[in-house]
């Protein structure tokens, strides 16, 4: 039988005639990055260990979220998660509750006592890191896993940092950090503690080691810039919070007023609620410009905590023995400033007085002038480094806190992650513009999966799923799980015990069938459907599916039905 394309079409059926010859375009798999990953610090795979989650594969999923964040328990719990506020479900209800997910994974890590690989040594090469933050300890981890000798100095009584001292028990209970410090000792990490280096170590200590990375943190209070603020019974909210981590014995009185917006702040107000006080916060502009989480700050308040938006102190004035009254302006906000947010503007008459028992300020912290960093470019923000995380000084590194950028745990992890495929390039004598291949989008993630595994043909990380790129019609709308919390608030206000109950494996499957899989194969069988030829094969076993090119027509079809945005139709090589 002839065709109209002048075809011989043997038994008129396509079985016979393979129809793959017509093709101008072919669908192809491709994989890309979901907005999720783009925006976490750490760079974990998300939409990865969401899809194991979702199958109960809890292993599997924890293995996923290792390869990047050494601390899933942690940062499942104090994490702002900035994943969520760029997940593509947000736009159609509402985003996946990712943090919650994670932090059910870290922990049954934990309960089951899920042990990481024993990584070689056999570079002998050692690193020195000086500082047992999330920044010290999360370099610690990738150079381990990498087959380095890692030491960790640290000059405290414990190994954490700002995880030990300045996050309250209600929202990171010890015996968590605890837990997942214990895992890096597991794989051979070095934590001395009570250690003071002198100024002697970043000269001397290059011929002992092959770097050296500077995690020192931030531990010197921001001045207010105000008189009276160096008055007795003025203080900071991080040594504030240490007091109460090292079970001090204070007489905090009645009235306790907190200056800062940022989650020191909102942690000290809520620290002094559990102590029996009154807090009040004084924040210089609105609820919408605080740098704190938005959850804890609608936590602070639900239990009670005052926040006076708008509000600068002036001045601080010694009333009588036991307390303080504080002169504070009001505020407008006028032009944006440098971060983006409108500066507040003093009104002028607004003054008003506060009367209070102790002043905690919380306004951010700086760098020590450490005698330790004298050899090494500063400015008020902080040690300059490269994009790498390099020093002035060849061989030394710095990151985290003690360096300019964002403060929070996940950008620390991240920080540290960052720095050690950084001192790996270095050690290995190679050019660090190769780790540019490692970037997940445009937000300076990097994937260490992707250093220690080749990165597969048909991936893509530089292109980002947006939602407009998805199908939403496949979708049915559910809500956000909620996370359980201790719903007794006498309870609450009289113990520090953890608020934030977590998610029941029940919660977690639920929770996790909510993800898009953006950019990845959602299984969702459509181009299997809609295929006119049946060129597609379905692999019940896998869950997977390929294209049978010799009968694809390249159509598209395939390509448009795609819910996740996986297919791509290119251009067929003659």
């Amino acid at each position: 039988m002839k065709t109209t394309i002048d075809a011989t079409v043997i038994g008129g059926t396509s079985i016979h005639y393979k129809t793959g010859n017509w093709r101008e375009f072919r669908p192809v798999f491709i994989s890309r990055i979901a907005p999720c990953r783009e925006a976490c610090p750490a760079g974990i795979d998300i939409q990865g260990f969401l899809w194991e989650a979702r199958y109960q594969r809890f292993d599997q999923a924890w293995k996923i979220i290792m390869e990047e964040n050494p601390f899933p328990s942690i940062c499942g719990r104090v994490c702002g998660h900035p994943c969520e506020n760029a997940c593509n479900r947000k736009e159609f209800d509402e985003p996946v509750s990712i943090h919650a997910i994670e932090r059910f994974i870290g922990d049954y890590g934990l309960i089951n006592r899920l042990n990481l690989p024993v990584y070689r040594t056999d570079l002998n090469k050692r690193v020195a890191i000086i500082g047992s933050g999330p920044t010290g300890l999360s370099c610690a981890y990738h150079l381990r896993r990498l087959g380095y000798e890692v030491k960790v100095f640290e000059r405290s009584t414990k190994a954490g940092g700002m995880l030990r001292w300045g996050i309250p028990e209600y929202r990171l209970p010890e015996t968590i950090l605890e837990q997942e410090i214990e895992k890096l000792g597991n794989i051979g990490i070095e934590i001395e503690t009570s250690v003071s280096l002198g100024k002697e170590f970043l000269s001397q200590g290059l011929k002992e080691f092959e770097a050296i990375f500077m995690a020192l943190g931030s531990q010197r209070n921001r001045k207010m810039g105000i008189s009276g603020e160096d008055l007795l019974g003025v203080q900071s909210g991080l040594y504030f919070l240490r007091q109460v981590k090292e079970k001090r014995n204070l007489h905090l009185g009645e009235k306790v007023t907190v200056v800062g917006g940022g989650n020191t702040a909102i942690d000290v107000a809520r620290t002094a609620l559990r102590l029996g006080s009154k807090p009040i916060i004084l924040y210089r502009r609105t609820q919408e410009e605080m740098p704190a989480v938005v959850e804890e700050i609608e936590e602070a308040i639900k239990e009670g905590v005052r926040i006076e938006f708008l509000t600068s102190p002036v001045s601080i004035l010694k009333k009588n023995e036991k307390g303080f009254r504080l002169e504070c302006v009001k505020n407008c906000l006028g032009e944006p400033g440098p971060d983006g947010r409108r500066r507040p503007v003093p009104v002028e008459g607004s003054n008003f007085f506060i009367e209070t028992d102790i002043v905690l300020t919380a306004i951010g912290e700086t760098i020590e002038t450490d005698h330790l960093l004298q050899s090494l470019d500063r400015t008020d923000s902080g040690i300059v480094v490269d994009e790498w995380k390099s020093t002035n000084t060849l061989g030394i590194f710095a990151g985290g806190d003690v360096t300019d950028g964002p403060r929070t745990v996940s950008h620390a992890i991240g920080s540290g992650k960052r720095a050690a495929l950084a001192i790996d390039a270095y050690l290995r004598e190679l050019d660090y513009d190769h780790l540019r291949s490692f970037l997940l989008g445009k937000k300076g993630s990097l994937s260490m999966a992707q250093r220690l595994n080749p990165i597969p043909q048909n991936h893509r990380n530089d292109q980002v799923v947006s939602f407009e790129d998805l199908n939403d019609y496949c979708f049915d709308h559910k809500p956000m799980k909620k996370m359980p919390q201790i719903s007794n608030f006498t309870r609450r206000m009289n113990s520090f015990d953890e608020v934030n109950l977590g998610f029941s494996e029940r919660m977690v499957l639920e929770e996790a069938e909510r993800c898009f899989r953006c950019g990845m194969c959602s299984f969702c069988e459509n181009c299997y459907i809609f295929c006119p030829d049946s060129a597609v094969i379905k692999k019940d076993e896998q869950k997977l599916v390929e294209i049978d090119y010799e009968f694809c027509k390249g159509c598209g079809i395939c390509a448009h039905e795609c819910s996740s945005h996986f297919i791509e139709m290119t251009k067929e090589k003659k």
